[in-house]
């Protein structure tokens, strides 16, 4: 399901079983269903030119950490622990599932915006957040 998107993209082999439990353990949540799915599928889907569509477990962990504890984040920006970050714009704008109430509830993707710290409604799934940035229908 996750290997059909048009254009030349690559896939990773899938996800390693502990890779997902330690996202789920680091950042005491329960992924949600289509990107568990994604990453066991395959771990993160790169464009052409080796940028990243979507995020390796790995990286989700250390771009997470880094955000959530990195010292010069914490004083320029509102907390991300209310944030998975998964993707990048390319731009500094991050893309991410909420956290409410320690749980990711809902499909809805967003995206923060590196220069103003908002943080935005972009996509009602990750599948639908995938095909509208590959159409561009998603501008930032």
């Amino acid at each position: 399901m996750w290997r059909d998107f048009p254009g030349k993209y690559t896939y990773n082999k899938p996800a390693e079983t502990a890779k997902l439990e330690e996202i789920k353990q680091t950042f005491n949540i329960d992924l949600p269903e289509e990107l568990e799915s994604l990453l066991k599928e395959t771990d993160g889907i790169n464009d052409e030119f080796g940028c990243h569509l979507i995020w390796s477990a790995d990286r989700i962990i250390d771009e997470n950490k880094e955000l959530r504890n990195g010292k010069i984040f914490k004083d320029l920006y509102m907390p991300f622990d209310c944030l998975l970050f998964i993707a990048d714009a390319g731009n500094g704008d991050l893309f991410a599932y909420s956290i409410l109430n320690g749980s990711i509830q809902r499909d809805d993707i967003y995206v923060w915006n590196h220069e103003n710290d908002s943080r935005t409604w972009v996509a009602p799934s990750l599948k639908q957040f995938i095909e509208w940035w590959i159409d561009g229908k998603i501008l930032i």
